[in-house]
């Protein structure tokens, strides 16, 4: 017993010595690190705070580790507490101790990392301070180095360098100024925190002495800078001025040259040197300018010897202006010596030109044809033309020689002489050309006689050996082309023979004239004349051979194209082909007959033709007479032969017609018979594969109707194809290929037959399942037609009852009883909302089902939402046009009596109980309340109407709502009420002596017995000047100035 006694104060009492040791590890390690947290020491250097802030970060750490620790403490004591220890009290207590300064430790741990935060930003400043000090100290050498002022420094390279050494030194500065910029605003940032452990203000004498070292730097850079743009200035000055003395010199060396040329060349060659020299003194001259601005620049800046600058300055230019003169004289002796050497060489061109032509002109050569002399006379015409086109040239050369002669150029007298001496071969030259030009006309006379003569003896010559010719001809074509030739020869002698005569003509009047030739041309003329007798005997001869051959030959030729035309006939009747049908029968005879006839035509002209050709030359004793008959004899024979096979062709022809045409007649039965049934076939196939979908039982079963009239009506087509069978056994007993005029087959109709009776299956189910189909859809259509009915009914009803005044007593009935019937009423509109719903999940099960129309209604799953819709609106504005005319009565003293005849007067002019009046209705309405609107015509402006409609109808929808009409009424009834000081007058003039009140029964006695109480249930009572409540008395100042602010 004490055993199980012990046990039990044990497991009492260990669980709080277990809590008690864990609050005593806890308070150990929280102790230890309060000490680092209460230390002051912040560190006296950048790497110093450092090291503090990675101790600070182990710290953390741990912290959140033992973090947990506490945690498992809180829960330990939690599990305690729950379990309703003992020591519950005890156990609480310690637990919020440990937990109280576990939270003043992570506070301390907190501002520790703060203050180490701030000292670290300070440190990390006061070091950003030393590096900018120190830098700012280097770079102040380099700008105060003057070393740019020193004599041995003033040369442009040296300069050059310098410049960009500090142009670089700038940058570096302006590169840095964002950094210093930095610190100073991290030194202003911490001297406005108060975060520079109580050093605030060595902080700010610092950053002052930052500010001032670093603007002292900049405005020494700036002034290095400008001084090393002035010596550079100077120093390029100096340099323009020598490179310029030196152009000068060679200028001047260049000009004072004597040397204007030896001869046309070297002038040319002097000129265009002459000319770059101008063009690079032109040049010169910009640069002159330049430098007279950089010497005015520098004189202008005070900073040099201004006399040294304006004397190198005036001596530069009076150099230049003596160069510019000195070129412009060159110029002119050398333009002198071009112009004289120009001349020698135009005069020695001349010259040359005129040896030239004296070599052509001096020539000996006439010509030994006519040929010849026609060229020679030609080049002369040419060369006297060039003379005379020349002509200026050599004048233009006189003309220059005289100018320059006459200038007192050096070398007058060489001139003169040299023109002389030109003038002499100019007109030698003139004189000769004219001589020979004589003497080529008289050559070319006799030149063109030998040359006609020649001309008409070749032609003669030519023709002698054709009319001398034993060819009379082979053939009658060549015997025709000869005698063709032969009358073209006769014209042709004709001519010649006139030609004759008019070159003997000419070499008679060449005789007359004494022609060196005279000898000659006699003896050409006789020649000529004996020749042409001699070629007029020779043409006639042959004409007569020529016509006596012709004659037998066309006696062959039309025997030969008799027998060719005999023998081509004779190869068409040899075929044995009379025809694979009618058709071919049918062109055949056709053909023949066309025979036949040409047989008939050609005996008419080619046998009779050939017979009196024959007769013809047999009377005329013609020297072939003898082969003539004979030729005759034989071609009328082979005519007999050839009328006879044509005959015998024709009747057999005949006998294969009849043949075929009864096969045509069994082809042209079957092919009618097989198309019209396979246009019955496809018309039924159309109709029996066409999808079967209706949208009615009605159209379904006259599907059926259809269907079944087309199977009684197979009967007839099940003769018409028995028939086709029949015709096909009898064509295929004559033993035929195919039939022409169809290509329908009896295998391939039978082949239809067969499709059509499982075609015709088919669409016997297709029709059933379709009519299944049609009933079910029916029903669907009868049970929503049922119940969209029935709700159109009630949505008629409830409008009526809206808009009719059913819903209220107009006469009777107060506007807050009129406002909660309507409340009931679309409360019972909302309701039926879930009717709507069901009409509109039948309307989707409809078209699920493709139903597209429903006999048994009108109504659609749109319009009655959108009708349900428009009564939920119309319900919910008759209740806000309720509660604006409750507002109205109660704030503006409308009574309820006007309120109640504005909405029946509304009502009654809503003849479609739309709730909405159009403008036209909207002004009767005006009217019969009274208002004196004019009548205007219709397309008239009416400006009273258009300002009523501008407040009520502002955007012109061309429809008045019921709350924009009662919203027009109410502030038409106050609209004269236009302010508190109106209101107050009168209520003033209602009570006796003016007083600053009005009584109970001054209000009853003035106003309706509803605005009398509408005035006392919102009127105060009147209070006096000491405070006392006066009997019956109300204040209606108070009330007038309250009415208007609301």
């Amino acid at each position: 017993m004490e055993l199980s006694v012990t046990l039990s104060m044990s497991l009492c009492t260990l669980p709080p010595q277990l809590f008690n040791r864990d609050c005593e590890q806890a308070e150990n390690w929280m102790a230890a690190r309060e000490a680092f947290l209460a230390s002051d020491d912040k560190g006296d250097s950048l790497d110093s705070v450092e090291a503090l802030i990675k101790k600070h970060e182990d710290f953390d750490k741990a912290i959140n580790v033992q973090e947990d620790k506490i945690a498992a403490l809180q829960s330990f004591a939690e599990q305690l507490v729950g379990a309703d220890h003992y020591a519950k009290p005890e156990i609480s207590a310690r637990c919020n101790e440990v937990l109280d300064r576990w939270k003043r430790l992570k506070a301390q741990m907190i501002e520790k990392r703060s203050k180490l935060g701030e000292s670290q930003t300070l440190q990390q400043f006061s070091r950003d301070v030393d590096e900018i000090e120190a830098w700012i100290s280097e770079k102040l050498q380099t700008a105060s180095d003057e070393s740019y002022k020193d004599p041995t420094n003033i040369q442009l390279s040296k300069l050059l360098s310098k410049h960009q050494k500090h142009q670089a030194f700038e940058a570096e500065l302006h590169a840095n100024a964002d950094r210093i910029r930095g610190v100073i605003d991290t030194g202003n940032s911490l001297i406005q925190r108060g975060a520079c452990a109580g050093s605030e203000d060595a902080v700010k004498t610092r950053l002052n002495a930052l500010d001032d070292q670093w603007q002292f730097l900049v405005n020494k850079s700036a002034e290095k800078s400008q001084k090393l743009k002035e010596a550079n200035k100077q120093q390029n000055f100096n340099t323009g001025i020598k490179d310029f003395d030196f152009w000068l010199s060679e200028v001047e060396a260049l000009l004072a040259s004597e040397d204007y040329g030896k001869d046309l060349a070297s002038v040319n060659n002097l000129l265009k040197k002459h000319q770059l020299l101008e063009a690079d003194i032109s040049a010169h001259e910009d640069r002159l300018k330049d430098l007279n601005g950089q010497a005015d620049s520098l004189m202008a800046s005070n900073a040099f010897d201004t006399s040294q600058v304006k004397d190198k300055r005036d001596a530069v230019n009076g150099r230049f202006t003596k160069i510019k003169s000195m070129a412009a004289g060159r110029r002119a002796k050398l333009n002198e010596s071009h112009r004289l050497h120009q001349f020698f060489r135009d005069l020695d061109d001349e010259e040359s030109w005129i040896k030239e032509k004296k070599l052509l002109v001096s020539s000996e050569d006439y010509g030994r044809d006519l040929t010849g002399v026609q060229n020679l006379r030609k080049k002369h015409k040419r060369l006297e033309a060039e003379l005379a086109a020349h002509e200026p040239a050599i004048q233009s050369v006189l003309d220059t020689g005289k100018k320059l002669s006459d200038d007192n150029t050096i070398g007058q007298e060489e001139i003169q002489q040299r023109l002389a001496q030109f003038v002499d071969h100019w007109k030698e030259l003139k004189d000769l050309a004219a001589a020979r030009g004589q003497r080529l006309e008289e050559s070319l006379e006799y030149q063109q006689f030998v040359a006609n003569v020649e001309e008409e003896e070749a032609w003669i010559n030519e023709k002698l050996n054709l009319v001398g010719s034993e060819d009379y001809g082979d053939t009658l074509a060549a015997v025709q082309g000869l005698l063709k030739k032969h009358e073209a020869f006769e014209t042709d002698f004709t001519v010649h023979r006139d030609r004759v005569n008019d070159v003997c003509a000419n070499g008679d009047e060449l005789v007359n004239k004494n022609n060196h030739h005279v000898d000659n041309i006699s003896a050409k003329m006789k020649a000529l004349k004996g020749k042409v007798l001699e070629l007029e005997r020779a043409a006639e001869q042959r004409k007569a051979k020529l016509d006596e051959n012709s004659a037998f030959l066309q006696f062959n030729w039309k025997a030969d194209v008799v027998e060719s035309w005999i023998g081509e006939k004779e190869n068409s009747l040899k075929t044995d082909d009379y025809g694979r049908d009618l058709s071919s029968v049918q062109t055949l005879l056709t053909k023949q007959e066309t025979f036949d006839a040409g047989l008939q035509a050609f005996q008419q002209e080619g046998i009779t033709n050939i017979t009196a050709l024959k007769d013809q030359l047999l009377a005329a004793k013609h020297v072939q007479s003898r082969a003539i008959e004979a030729r005759h004899a034989a071609l009328i024979k082979r005519w007999n032969q050839l009328l006879s096979n044509s005959t015998a062709r024709k009747k057999k022809l005949l006998e294969a017609q009849e043949h075929f045409r009864k096969v045509e007649d069994l082809f042209l039965t079957f092919a009618k018979k097989a198309s019209a049934f396979n246009s019955w076939f496809e018309n039924a196939e159309e109709d029996l594969t066409d999808p079967v979908r209706c949208n009615s039982l009605e159209e379904i079963r006259a599907l059926r109707d259809a269907h079944e009239a087309f199977r009684s009506s197979l009967s007839s087509a099940e003769a018409d194809f028995s028939q086709l069978a029949e015709l096909d056994r009898q064509i295929k007993s004559y033993h035929v290929v195919s039939n022409p005029y169809t290509w329908f087959t009896m295998e391939a109709l039978e082949e239809t037959w067969r499709n059509l009776q499982k075609i015709i299956k088919e669409r016997e189910l297709e029709l059933q399942k379709e009519q299944r189909r049609q009933e079910e859809n029916d029903k669907l259509r009868q049970e929503f037609a049922q119940h969209a009915n029935a709700f159109h009914q009630w949505l008629q009803e409830t409008r009526t009852y809206l808009l009719d005044g059913s819903c209220m007593v107009e006469e009777s009935g107060t506007l807050e009883s009129q406002l909660e019937a309507t409340k009931r009423k679309h409360q019972e509109i909302r309701a039926m909302r879930s009717q709507l719903k069901k009409i509109e999940d039948l309307g989707a099960a409809m078209e699920e089902a493709l139903i597209l129309d429903n006999k048994y209604t009108e109504h659609s799953t749109v319009g009655l939402a959108q009708q349900w819709d428009q009564l939920d609106q119309l319900g919910m504005r008759m209740q806000h046009n309720l509660e604006q005319q409750i507002q109205a009565r109660n704030t503006t003293g409308v009574t309820e009596e006007a309120l109640k005849e504005f909405s029946m007067m509304f009502k009654h002019f809503d003849k479609d109980k739309s709730g909405r009046l159009n403008h036209q209705e909207f002004k009767s309405c005006l009217r019969s309340l009274g208002y004196d609107l004019p009548m205007v015509e219709e397309g008239e402006p009416d400006p009273e109407f258009e300002s009523i409609l501008d407040t009520v109808d502002p955007n012109r929808d061309g429809h008045v709502s019921l709350q924009e009409y009662m919203a027009f009424m109410i502030s038409r009834e106050t609209e004269n009420v236009k302010s508190s000081e109106e209101i107050e007058s009168a209520f003033r003039a209602l009570s006796a002596e003016n007083k600053p009140y009005v009584t109970k029964e001054e209000l009853y006695q003035n106003l309706s017995k509803e605005q009398a109480d509408y005035c006392i249930s919102h009127m105060k009572p009147y209070m006096d000047s000491k405070g006392r409540e006066l009997p019956s008395a109300f204040d209606f100042v108070e009330f007038t100035r309250s009415l208007f602010v609301n």
